[in-house]
């Protein structure tokens, strides 16, 4: 094992994936046992995420969701990558953290981030609109201030019971969301990993204009990618393949639909849009044997200067995902593994 890899965290992002023949129920109960078996193998966290109205995600609460993990485990640090800030009213989203890190203490991440709704239909929903992601450094320094008691534009109002409690807070963003974590002295969560050049020019300006604070003295950087393991190359791409071929439909159709056997998409006639949509979706992943995925993942880590990892697999075959993790865990020299 490398010492690059050796000196750096590894953690787990699951978005609760909808299989064919199978409801949104089991995607979320497949999550909560993923994340029994990310503790057992030594992972450091396991985070949840939020999506609306997407077909083929049962995540769309990740708090009511980051609450069944953690009662599920007992040690392994349990949080959301993230609540997407915009969404949610600052006080509200401080009640929903401060009731998980009562229950749970010692163990809860605040991940959170400046996306809104991805359709009209959504936003309207929600009672949001694009610009609020405008709004994101005010909203953040309004949950910092819930939690740390220092908010003052409704001075008779506190956040209980989270106003006191040391929730650490993470900032998923790139471009202008790296310097609102950078201003605001908080680490920061980047991906993807096909976007490199994008992904280092974050890094790099989060790392110049990074401003210590009462929450993190130091930048602190998690670099979110796809990553699969497997005894071959083939192995390991095919693991790639239901998601590469459900992002390729979504964009082509309209639909994000649930993920499909690697069999059945591997036989499919498919246009000459859909297969340059779906090869595309192919590469540049973290992706091939424990020694392919070595070398890559140190290439990753030194070109980032990344403190941790978080990993995610998509994928129909969840014997497959999970071996892939088993086998990440012991290249990584993980406790469990």
């Amino acid at each position: 094992m490398s010492s690059v890899i050796a000196r750096t965290r590894f953690s787990v992002l699951d978005r609760s994936r909808t299989r064919e023949g199978h409801d949104g129920g089991e995607a979320l109960r497949d999550t909560v046992r993923l994340a029994g078996t990310a503790e057992a193998l030594g992972y450091h966290r396991f985070w949840v995420s939020e999506h609306h109205s997407v077909p083929g995600i049962a995540g769309s609460a990740p708090t009511v969701l980051a609450a069944a993990v953690a009662a599920a485990t007992s040690t392994i640090r349990v949080g959301t990558g993230g609540v997407m800030l915009p969404n949610h009213q600052p006080l509200v989203v401080a009640e929903q953290f401060g009731v998980l890190a009562s229950l749970f203490p010692g163990r809860v991440d605040m991940g959170v981030g400046r996306s809104v709704g991805f359709t009209d239909g959504i936003r309207t929903a929600l009672g949001r609109d694009k610009a609020d992601a405008d709004d994101f450094a005010v909203q953040l320094a309004e949950l910092l201030g819930w939690l740390d008691g220092t908010q003052r534009s409704h001075p008779q109002v506190h956040a209980r019971p989270a106003e006191g409690l040391r929730i650490p807070p993470y900032v998923l963003a790139t471009g202008e969301g790296a310097s609102i974590a950078a201003a605001a002295g908080l680490p920061l969560v980047v991906g993807d990993l096909r976007g490199r050049e994008k992904l280092v020019r974050a890094v790099e300006g989060y790392r110049k204009d990074f401003r210590p604070s009462t929450w993190t003295q130091t930048p602190y950087v998690v670099v979110a990618g796809t990553v699969a393991v497997a005894g071959t190359e083939a192995e390991a791409r095919r693991l790639l393949v239901p998601e590469a071929w459900s992002m390729a439909y979504a964009r082509t159709h309209g639909s994000f639909p649930p993920l499909a056997p690697a069999g059945r998409i591997e036989a499919l006639t498919m246009t000459a849009k859909e297969r340059g949509l779906y090869e595309s979706g192919l590469r540049g992943h973290v992706a091939g044997t424990p020694e392919q995925v070595a070398g890559e993942l140190e290439r990753v880590i030194e070109e980032t200067g990344a403190d941790e990892v978080l990993v995610t697999t998509s994928t129909y075959d969840r014997e497959g995902m999970v071996d892939s993790l088993r086998r990440l865990a012991r290249l990584a020299g993980l406790t469990g593994a």
